[in-house]
Order: C-alpha cells, then sequence, then structure tokens
C-alpha cells in the first residue's frame, strides 16, 4: 500500500527533471513524491492520500485563480502541490483523501481505513473455505448420485419380468437424464439468453411464458434448414413481421450465429454458414 501525507513542501525533483537552477514558486515540475505516487497508482496498490487542511483550504483558493501568477500563497512552497492533489480527486479510483490537522488524526484515519482492508481479508479468506467446502459436497453428491442409479438399476433388473424390460426401463430413465442435461445447457446458450431478457429493439412485445419460449426456441433450432428458418421463427416470437432486421444484425454480428450453431450442436445438428452480403 502507499501513505501520501501532502503538507507545504513539494519535495526534490525527480532524476528524469532537468533543472539547473532551483525552481520559483509557478515552474512546473515532477517531485520524487509525485512520482513515486504516479508509479503505485500505475501497479493499482492502494493508496491512501491525507492532506493537511490548511493546504487544503488554499487549494480552494488556487482553483479559482489558476491563471493569476500574482498571489503568494502561505502554505506551500510551490503551485505543484495544488496540481498534485487537484490529480488526485480528478480520479474516478483508488484515492480515498483525508484533511488532517494533528498527527494523531492521520493514526486514527489509518487505522479506520486499514480496519475495513482487514474485514475484506478475512471475508475473501471465509468466502473460499466457503466454496472449497461446496465443491466438496458437489463432488460427494455426484458420488452419491452414481451409486443410487446403479442401485436403481440393479433393483429394476431383479424385480422386472424380464431382462429386457428392465434395460427398456433403464435405457428411458437414462434418455431422460440425458434429455435434461441437453435442456439445461440450452437455456444457458447466449441466443436463448438473449430471447428471454427484454429486447432493446421494442420494449413493448408481449413474450411466451419462459418455459413455452423456451420449448418455441428448441422447435425453431431443430426444425429449421436455414439461417433464414431460424431468423423467421425468431422474429415471429419478437412480434415481427418480416425477419429482415434480425437477418441485417447477423450480417453485422457474427457471433449470434455461433451462438445458434451451438445451440445445435447440442442436438446433433449441422451447423450454418455466417451470412455474407450476398444473402
Amino acid at each position: 500500500m502507499f501513505v501520501l501525507i501532502i503538507g507545504g513542501r513539494y519535495g526534490s525533483a525527480a532524476s528524469d527533471e532537468n533543472l539547473e537552477i532551483t525552481p520559483e514558486f509557478y515552474d512546473r515540475y515532477e517531485s520524487i513524491t509525485k512520482s513515486e505516487y504516479v508509479s503505485a497508482t500505475n501497479k493499482d496498490i492502494p493508496v491512501y492520500i491525507l492532506i493537511e487542511k490548511q493546504v487544503y483550504t488554499e487549494y480552494e483558493t488556487f482553483k479559482k485563480n489558476k491563471n493569476n501568477k500574482s498571489i503568494e500563497y502561505a502554505q506551500v512552497d510551490s503551485v505543484n502541490v495544488f496540481f498534485l492533489i487537484e490529480e488526485i480527486l480528478n480520479k474516478s479510483r483508488n484515492n480515498p483523501a483525508y484533511q488532517f490537522e494533528r498527527h494523531s488524526e492521520i493514526e486514527a484515519w489509518l487505522k479506520e481505513q486499514w480496519a475495513g482492508l482487514f474485514r475484506e481479508l478475512i471475508n475473501r479468506r471465509t468466502e473460499r473455505k466457503q466454496l472449497a467446502s461446496l465443491s466438496e459436497r458437489i463432488s460427494e453428491l455426484s458420488s452419491i448420485n452414481s451409486s443410487l442409479q446403479r442401485y436403481m438399476e440393479a433393483v429394476v433388473s431383479r424385480v422386472s419380468a424380464t431382462p429386457e424390460e428392465a434395460n427398456e426401463l433403464i435405457q428411458s430413465e437414462q434418455e431422460r437424464i440425458d434429455a435434461e442435461k441437453i435442456r439445461r445447457e440450452f437455456r444457458k446458450n447466449q441466443f436463448v439468453r438473449d430471447m428471454l431478457e427484454p429486447s432493446p429493439f421494442d420494449n413493448e412485445k408481449t413474450l411466451e411464458p419462459e418455459e413455452k419460449l423456451v420449448d418455441s426456441m428448441e422447435a425453431i433450432i431443430k426444425s429449421a434448414a436455414s439461417i433464414e428458418d431460424i431468423a423467421s421463427g425468431t422474429a415471429k416470437l419478437l412480434g415481427e413481421k418480416s425477419p429482415d432486421r434480425l437477418l441485417k444484425h447477423w450480417k453485422i454480428f457474427t457471433k449470434a450465429v455461433d451462438y445458434i450453431n451451438e445451440a445445435r450442436r447440442l442436438f446433433n445438428l449441422p451447423e450454418f454458414e455466417h451470412l455474407s452480403d450476398s444473402k
């Protein structure tokens, strides 16, 4: 972490600054401290900034008089202190700043900030343990599921009138399990997920209930003989008279066809080619 305490002194020039003489108040240059701060922010190291209250008060005056070089400031030895404060406060993140008057306030504020950081680290550690425990439970449930499936097959084999009847029942159950797995993967497909979300083109359309919509999407994917067929079926679900908008969009956003082909692979169907300008 990087703790930056800003007082009235800007500090010595960085080694890459070519200053042959002692800089005047309004001369712009980079100090060693400024270079250290920039290095810390570039590496995304947590930064904590403390600004002496009298210096910050003069900074407020400086903001209203940037172009007036006749003003003499009592609290700082270089205008670059103000520009450093301005750069810090203009950042969108990693710039918590606190104004202080006494050194004890610095200690109290840093304790408060680091206590929050410590709590976050503890929470992360706890979450990692919970995820590890959850992973172990999932593995255990998978093992139990495999055992239950073997028990079920053994029981079915014993109580069935014939081996053929047992095999038929076991095969039917396995097909049901496989179909449910494909269904879950199909719902995860980005093309299907986009259909389940509100359309950016028409916020007032009314779609079918979610499960029925998934059924409709599955039917479109399975029955289509071309990408145009899928566009036509999808357009109807969206309440559009023509598939032209979708086809035009898919020519530009080629990922849409990739998503469609991913869905077709789930059902062992051939893939479609991407749309070209000639289509």
